[in-house]
């Protein structure tokens, strides 16, 4: 009797299972048949042609499913990036739903969700301070993909801003085979960039493997004078040290070389500029130079019973200086200003991560069970030095010349350095009482240890022991396609303010409760329909007539959000989304008003790409993405400013060349739309949305 022999290969993260039915006994007559490969959930989104991911990991330490996870999240897949030609992390994610982006230079623009803005990064799970001001966000040439996580993620970090997670999975050297693929393009402002991208095996039986990424960037920016430049530099290894081990390093380097530009002024009553779009407020001396190195090691070991363990570690080193003039005065009604302020900086900021974890399943009178337990350590140390000053004359914005403002002479006094240190316990428990059915609970205990001293010599300490961050969800599958969830999360920021009697005020307290569905189409995509309620309390207040503070500022944002991903068939590729967001004051300083008048009541946000496989344009694919959103503010010094609502499309065409070979032309602002990105002050940091931009790239894989 002929037996049948059949391998099945199911892909989960990098291992491949398979399964031997052939007994050798039965071997005389055996018919062999054409293998058959299952596809199975992967994190990693390189090749797989997909607007979704399978797994997930951000607010979590274990990668999941999307239903698994009971807040909203979205990822910006390795396709997505590629269609979209983005380069750069504030490109990427400012088609997300729910993120708004504050223009400013590439890498220096400031991210919020749900009213507030991201103060962490996560590198593979590893957080890293971010501030906008220094230019530290990577490049994209070395992520797989981006997580975003929104809302109070606190049980696995402790400390943060409740806007949520950002989290970038680094490419890993996965590949067994050599390949690669090198990447040029050019635009119509004059940006010009090259990536490279290569590895694979680095012995015989691919065991160890290797992958190194390049890339180079420069060129003039829309607004004159303004030019950005970014060189990366990126090396990774994995060694499988036995079928169930795996240890995993990487190393990075960023330089950007950038000529910045702090945007425009309005007039004395908040009202906008509508000049010419290149117009500008930067000197000829404008400079920004950065240095960004990161290293990441890891060892996970995974058990036969389905347990793993993981230990982790990141070191980031970041230094640079800058000097640049940007106006200091209203406009007046001539288009003139009267100032022009300088800052210059000299930073320096070192950061270690660690964490290990361990993830425990269990069975327990007729339960399943995971438990997740870990420990985690950080340590930041930063120095900056401090300039600034003025010039005063006339500048005509109409006709800016700054050919005779001479390069200020900087002197830099002492360093203002601060020093945190913070660890943390954590545990999360998921029980099934069947098989539908998931609850979740955790708790994490956090020690914030906080010493700085001022450029004056002013020092101060911040301390805070075993704080206590709960986290609570349930996930239900009302169906074997739907999932209904809800949670409540935490997360806590220290503050420096002090009560009447010279204590340190509690810390800011973000609270969120989340209700939401996921689902999963017969076509292919992935459907989230969420509703939040956000609050942030414990706000410090200056009380009136004293010289301390008392701790009853509160703040809520409440919202409804919808976002499609993944495909319809097996042609479109499509990520979508709405969100509604309303802020409010409800006590404290401006109770009543708006919290987030950064943040549009309405944003609507669509990419999409076709592949046309039939016909006479097969080997063509076309897609572009849409942003819109309604009116946005903001107040400083008595004065608001007010920019209207927009909608901006970008349309892209890809042909196939050969099966190695893509050409992409792409349309940055098609119709031309003359908006405002961003608003700020009177005097300073009103972004004009870019003009149309047409680019070429040329993709060669090897």
């Amino acid at each position: 009797m002929p037996m049948i022999t059949i391998r099945r290969a199911l892909a989960i993260g990098t291992a491949l299972v398979v399964p031997a039915l052939a007994g050798a006994a039965l071997a005389e007559e055996i018919t062999t048949l054409e293998e058959i490969n299952v596809e199975g959930a992967s994190y990693e989104t390189e090749g797989s042609n997909s607007y979704k991911s399978g797994l997930i990991s951000v607010g979590e330490k274990a990668a999941m499913t999307p239903r698994e996870v009971p807040q909203s999240t979205s990822v910006v897949t390795r396709k997505q990036i590629e269609d979209g030609g983005y380069t750069a992390l504030e490109t990427a994610v400012r088609n997300v739903p729910g993120l708004l982006v504050l223009s400013n230079d590439v890498g220096r623009s400031s991210l919020f969700s749900r009213g507030f803005e991201f103060d962490y990064l996560y590198y593979d799970g590893l957080p890293a301070p971010v501030s906008s001001i220094y230019g530290t966000q990577p490049d994209l040439s070395i992520v797989d993909h981006v997580e975003v996580l929104k809302g109070p993620s606190g049980l696995f970090i402790g400390t943060g801003s409740p806007a949520g997670s950002v989290n970038m999975r680094l490419k890993q050297a996965n590949r067994t085979e050599p390949g690669g693929y090198v990447t040029t393009s050019l635009s119509s402002v004059g940006q010009k960039r090259i990536e490279l991208d290569y590895g694979g095996a680095l012995n015989h039986s691919g065991s160890l493997r290797g992958r190194l990424v390049a890339a180079h960037a420069q060129g003039d920016g829309f607004v004159d004078k303004q030019e950005n430049g970014v060189d990366q530099l990126y090396g990774a290894l994995a060694w499988d040290i036995t079928p169930n081990t795996t240890a995993t390093f990487s190393i990075s380097n960023m330089r950007r070389d950038i000529s910045p530009y702090n945007g425009l002024p309005t007039y004395a009553d908040g009202s906008l500029l509508w000049l010419d779009v290149e117009t500008t407020t930067a000197a000829d001396w404008n400079r920004f130079d950065n240095n960004v190195t990161d290293a990441v090691a890891a060892i996970e070991h995974r058990f036969d019973n389905g347990a793993r363990v993981k230990t982790s570690l990141r070191h980031s080193h970041q230094t640079g200086d800058f000097l640049y003039a940007y106006s200091g005065s209203a406009a007046a009604a001539d288009n003139t200003v009267s100032r022009l302020t300088w800052l210059a900086r000299d930073f320096s900021h070192d950061t270690l991560a660690f964490d290990a974890h361990a993830e425990l399943p269990f069975a327990i009178g007729g339960w399943e069970g995971l438990a997740i337990v870990g420990l985690d350590a950080q340590s930041t140390d930063s120095s900056v030095r401090a300039a600034s000053g003025a010039f005063t004359g006339s500048w005509d914005l109409d006709d800016w010349d700054t050919s005779g403002l001479a390069e200020p002479t900087v002197v830099y006094g002492n360093a203002a350095t601060t020093k945190t240190e913070q660890q943390g316990v954590y545990a999360q428990l998921r029980l099934k009482p069947i098989s539908t059915l998931t609850l979740l609970g955790g708790a994490r205990l956090s020690w914030v240890d906080i010493d700085a001293v001022s450029a004056t010599g002013v020092a101060s300490q911040v301390r805070e022991n075993g704080h206590l961050t709960p986290f609570a969800g349930v996930t239900w599958d009302i169906r074997p396609d739907t999932t209904l969830y809800a949670s409540y999360t935490e997360i806590f920021q220290t503050q420096t303010a002090l009560d009447a009697s010279g204590k340190v005020l509690d810390p800011l307290e973000g609270k969120q409760i989340e209700l939401g569905v996921k689902t999963e189409t017969a076509a292919g995509l992935g459907l989230t329909a969420a509703l939040f309620q956000l609050d942030q309390v414990n706000r410090a207040q200056t009380v009136p007539g004293e010289t301390y503070s008392v701790a009853n500022g509160e703040v809520r944002i409440r919202g409804f959000e919808i976002e499609a991903a993944g495909e319809i068939g097996n042609n479109l590729h499509l990520a979508a989304g709405y969100t509604y967001t309303d802020s409010e004051y409800l006590n404290g300083t401006g109770a009543g008003g708006v919290f987030s008048t950064y943040t549009p009541y309405h944003m609507l946000k669509l990419s999409a790409e076709y592949d046309v496989t039939e016909g006479a344009l097969a080997d063509w694919s076309f897609g572009g993405q849409l942003v819109a959103m309604s009116s946005f503010s903001s107040t400083s010094g008595g004065t608001t400013i007010h920019a209207p609502g927009y909608g901006v499309v970008n349309l892209s065409a890809k042909r196939r060349l050969d099966d190695n070979t893509d050409l992409r032309l792409t349309v940055s602002n098609a119709f031309d739309k003359d908006y405002y990105s961003r608003v700020g002050s009177a005097a300073v940091f009103n972004f004009r949305g870019e003009p149309r931009n047409v680019t070429l790239a040329l993709t060669r894989r090897f």
